[in-house]
Order: C-alpha cells, then structure tokens, then sequence
C-alpha cells in the first residue's frame, strides 16, 4: 500500500488497497482523506497491500470531466453523455457526480467519483456483483458461531437477524458478519464484511450492557431524541393537537422514530476479540416477526429458504438495478449479462450451499425479549428439539416461549 495522503486532506498521487478475504481488491487513486474515510466507513475494513491486480478501482477527481452535454435522467438523479453514465445523488441526497461502468460491474473495473462525498454511490451492491461473479454467495443475513457452530440467519429487511446477532454476542458467541455476509462456493464458509451495526434504542433498553459500547455522544443524542418524540406526542394530545394538523404531527413523531438508533461498529460494540474472518456454516435460520407473544421454531426446507431469499436479496439489488435501467435507457447496446441473469444465478447459488443444511424458521414479535432469543438459538446450536422439530417437519411450531418486550 502506498498512502501518501496528507494530515490536510490534500489529493495525492497515491493508492489505497482493501481485500476481502482474498475474493475481491479494491483500490483508491489519488485519495482524499476525507474520501479513504468515507470508503473505509462504507466497507469497514483496514487498508492492506494487494498482491494482485484490484478487481474494483476508484479513482478520485476533483472535477469530473464531461465529453458532451448531460442527457439528465431524471431530476438531479442520474444522466449520461456520448460515452460515460453519471449517478448524480449520493447517500443522504448529497449531489454528486459519479462515473460507472455498468456493463463491467462483475469485471474488473474504474469507477471515477468527484471527491467530498460520504459515500461511493452502489459501492457495497457493485462488490457483492463481483464476488457473485466469483462464485461467491452474498447474502442479507447476520453470521456468528456460537460453541463452534457457525449460524447463518436470513430473512427480509429489519425482520430480526441483527437482534439475533445482539442476543447471541452478549452470551459470548463469536461475530462474524451483519448485513452483508459471504457464503464459499462449496458451502462450508461463512465470511463477513465488518460494516457498522444499526442499534435501536429498545436493543439498547433490552440489554444495558451495549450501552457502555455506543459511546456519550451517541446516548446524548437518543436522549433529545427521545425528549423530542414524547413532546410531539403531547402535542398531538393536546390544544396543539387541535390547532395544528394531526396529520403534521405524526409525521414529525414518525420521523424521530425512524432516527431512534446509532451505526456502531462491529470492534467497538463487541470488542476486537469477539469478532473472527470466517466460520463454518452449519446451522440456516429463516428469522421472521409475527404479531403472536411468543417466540415459535419450525423446522424448514432448505431449499424454501433459498427461494425466499431470491426475493428478499432482489429487494436489497433494487437500486442497483434501478440504475442500471436508466444505463440501458442512455445505451441499450450495452447490456450486462450477470445483471441481466442475476436472480437466476443467485437461486442456484442459494440451493446449493443451503441443501442439506439444519435449516429452521423463528417467528417472533417485535420488539422482543433478546434474552428469549438466545435460548431459542442456543437450543439449535447445541441440538435442543433439533431431533422432535425434524420429526415434525410441515408441521405446527415446536417450540414456544413467552418473550414479548417493550415498545421501542
């Protein structure tokens, strides 16, 4: 690696290198410092030295150059020239100016991004398409290994894996991925990509001890939040529930509930010593929230598993693929055939490492009791009802237990 960057911030003529986990390298050129932290922030992984050529490249400029008027697509969204597709928005709605490629995203290839901005638009959707092209599995899910059993928990967005991940952390199991997690080609090998955890107030209420792992400024910052929900909420009880539109109201209390939470980071809330490269996969967890007040376990296909996944990693590829249509709308010649086949290789991915696996399905509300969702995983891990749930499989949940919790 050959950092050259300044205390200033100042461009530089050097590269920044990340690898994960020897699949996929990515490099920076000519860096900021504020823009390796933005990267470094989106990808959480320490800079190393390639041994190879990087898959991904990401060249930094202060101005971008245009070699034709913009064709805009959309308003202040996205827009192409003569040659060259530009994403105009950034995390945040930031503008921004952006050059990618889209008919190389699997290959290798240069992605040109004006400096300054919090984020390298599609960056972690772009390396999930190169690790597929690798055959490597992404997928949406929490990962850890709890007593030498390595747990893979799916489902669809906000529907439990990270609170599984928390609940399965404080009883000492070892973290390996959240968000986004990366199965090998033969299925044994689960690694993890160290981005930052969201925490919820309520998990936070649920199990104090992260509090002391979040830090003041962010516990300061739930608090005026939390002040400033109960004042809305008065209001709308109140006169000025009557002299201002309820609909007003609820929408300024929605919003501060949407903002109840903080991204940690894997080392700073588990500690640098709970967290491990790679596990093995040996358990499959379908996790799902239900309006009953009670934790449920089922046993389940496999290869259901798979294909619900199909649907839920599309949903998270949903932007991607927004972009890419407009890329195809500016250049229609110009098709990418792992974008275009995307679900169908993913679906045979996902049934093939899945197959055979102990696959089970938890239903629980939300929020709930984390203690009561360790019990339930740990049961799993060191083989509780596994024997009566598969002797019962299609049929009613085997498993049950009180765990409602608080509302958030």
């Amino acid at each position: 690696m050959h950092d050259s960057r300044n205390g200033n911030g100042d461009r530089t003529s050097g590269q920044i290198d990340y690898d994960l986990h020897g699949f996929v390298g990515i490099r920076l050129l000519h860096a900021t410092a504020k823009d390796a932290a933005a990267v470094a922030g989106q990808l959480g992984l320490p800079p190393v030295t390639l041994s190879r050529e990087p898959d991904i490249v990401i060249r930094f400029v202060e101005d971008l150059p245009v070699t034709s008027p913009l064709r805009c697509l959309g308003v202040s969204d996205a827009a192409f020239t003569d040659d060259a597709f530009l994403i105009l928005r950034a995390r945040h709605k930031t503008r921004a100016k952006v050059q990618i490629p889209f008919e190389r995203i699997g290959r290798a290839c240069e992605i040109v991004c004006e400096s300054g901005l919090p984020g390298v638009p599609l960056l972690i959707e772009i390396l999930n398409m190169t690790m597929l092209a690798k055959g490597v599995i992404p997928i949406h899910a929490s990962a850890f290994a709890y007593d030498g059993v390595g747990v893979l928990a799916v489902g669809w967005s906000q529907g439990g894996k990270t609170e599984a991940l928390l609940a399965m952390m404080a009883q000492g199991a070892q973290y390996v991925g959240d968000e986004w997690v990366y199965v090998s080609r033969d299925g044994r090998t689960m690694y993890g990509i160290p981005q930052p955890i969201r925490v919820w107030d309520w998990h936070l209420q649920d199990m104090p001890a992260y509090k002391n792992r979040v830090g003041i400024g962010a516990l300061l910052r739930l608090r005026a939040l939390k002040a400033a929900r109960f004042l809305g909420r008065t209001l709308s009880r109140g006169i000025a529930g009557r002299l201002m539109p309820v609909g007003t109201l609820n929408r300024f209390v929605a919003l501060l509930d949407r903002q109840l939470n903080v991204d940690v980071s894997p080392s700073q809330l588990f500690g640098p010593e709970h967290g491990v490269k790679a596990a093995t996969f040996d358990r499959l967890l379908l996790v799902v929230s239900h309006d009953l007040p009670g934790v449920m376990v089922e046993p389940v296909d496999p290869g259901e598993v798979a294909r619900r996944m199909v649907s839920s990693l599309r949903e998270e590829r949903s932007r991607l693929m927004s972009y890419y249509q407009k890329f195809l709308f500016a250049f229609p010649g110009r098709v990418n055939p792992l974008l275009e086949q995307a679900d169908e290789i993913h679906g045979l991915m996902l049934s093939r490492v899945f197959a055979g696996k102990p696959a089970y399905a938890i239903y629980h509300p939300y929020p709930m009791r984390l203690s009561c969702m360790f019990d339930t995983i740990r049961s799993l891990c060191r083989g509780g009802n596994r024997q009566e749930a598969a002797g019962r499989a299609g049929r009613a949940p085997v498993w049950t237990g009180p765990s409602k919790g608080g509302t958030p």
